[in-house]
């Protein structure tokens, strides 16, 4: 994905070309506009982007005849003068494509339209686990399968992937898939000649609560599942860290004493306490689901913690199956959070369900490629 990153100190000194400035200029009104919600006339877009009227002019007549805005009419009119004319994104007028790897039984994958309506929905069997070469024949045989009954231009694919995942879309590891450094993002460009982001799961849905959700552009999403997922917005932006890990917090160790053996061999992970399967595998083994339930809240709680301590986040996003994750597990999780956090600064943090829904990836992924191909984050 595009990245308009820039460290401190560096951005006086570094040189802007005009070629980066037009295309900041360009994602300013697309993303105006989307935001908005509906049409816009050039002059009102002049007032929001403080942008001149003449450069507002030149990138909307170029963004037309590319065919990402449409004329909408004239506004009507409140007085003497020439009415003026509204343009907007044409948002069913390109379409794009949405992949979930993260599937405990299915890759899945959707074609939505700008406005996150779905068009049509595919999916193939899961691989066996440690596939390799497998999963990503199936990944490529279910993206054609989009892409052959989408039924508007498609600006892109967008796929989210288990595992570490590098800006540049090779998976660096994807333990349950059997990837290692695997080019993803090129493969399957090279299948398709279409644009493709490739980004980890979590990112996807973090991306999906900013941009398709009601979520602000800093946040903390926990995504619980077949595993434990987080990813971390700043400024819409999500971060990866040094090694392409953050977030990774899955096979940290809550609290010393022990807790349920976890797949990588040790006990008290937060997946072990926390994720979807470990949570269904210990009610259907005749464990009390209330006392269950009740212990991964306060787990996740003593987890989240110093993250909020450390990051003073504003919001913590969970995705997961509602009926796991209920009214009840986020209360006793917020309780355990605020226990553990100093008041005066910490008590303001929103915790809440995610507003996505189960297709929190697949609509990650199409916003991602909203992101990178239109700016409109």
């Amino acid at each position: 994905m595009p990245s308009t990153e820039m460290t401190r100190g560096t951005a006086r000194r570094a040189k802007v070309s005009p070629g980066h400035v037009r295309a900041h200029n360009r994602a300013l009104v697309l993303q105006t506009l989307f935001q908005n919600g509906e049409p816009l006339s050039r002059a009102d877009l002049a007032r929001r982007t403080e942008l001149t009227r003449v450069t507002i002019s030149d990138l909307v007549a170029e963004l037309i005849d590319g065919g990402l805005l449409v004329e909408h009419g004239a506004r009507r009119a409140s007085g003497p003068g020439k009415p003026a004319i509204l343009v907007d994104i044409d948002r069913s007028g390109h379409q794009v494509v949405g992949i979930d790897l993260s599937g405990a039984d299915a890759f899945v994958g959707v074609v939505m339209d700008l406005d996150g309506t779905e068009i049509a929905r595919a999916s193939v069997p899961r691989p066996a686990d440690r596939a390799g070469d497998e999963a990503v024949e199936a990944t490529i045989s279910l993206a054609r399968q989009l892409v052959a009954v989408a039924t508007r231009p498609l600006l892109g694919v967008g796929i989210g992937a288990q595992g570490i995942v590098a800006p540049d879309g090779r998976v660096l590891v994807s333990p349950n898939l059997g990837w290692h450094d695997v080019p993803l993002e090129s493969l399957v460009h090279e299948a398709l000649d279409l644009p493709v982001i490739v980004a980890n799961d979590a990112n996807a849905a973090a991306l999906a609560e900013w941009i398709l959700g009601a979520s602000g552009s800093e946040l903390l999403l926990v995504r619980m599942g077949r595993g434990f997922g987080a990813a971390l917005l700043f400024d819409g932006r999500p971060v990866l860290g040094t090694r392409n890990a953050a977030g990774e917090i899955g096979h940290v160790t809550v609290g010393t004493d022990g807790g349920p053996l976890c797949a990588c061999g040790k006990h008290g992970c937060l997946e072990a306490w926390v994720s979807a399967q470990a949570l269904a595998s210990r009610i259907a083994a005749g464990e009390d689901r209330a006392i269950v339930l009740r212990e991964a809240a306060e787990r996740l709680g003593i987890a989240l913690a110093p993250v909020v301590g450390v990051l003073d986040l504003a919001e913590i996003v969970i995705a997961g199956p509602a009926e796991l994750y209920d009214d009840d597990f986020i209360a006793h999780t917020i309780a355990t959070l605020r226990e553990r956090t100093l008041a005066d600064f910490h008590d303001g943090v929103q915790v809440a369900r995610s507003s996505q829904g189960e297709d929190i990836v697949l609509r990650g992924a199409v916003a991602m490629v909203m992101s990178g191909r239109l700016g409109v984050a």
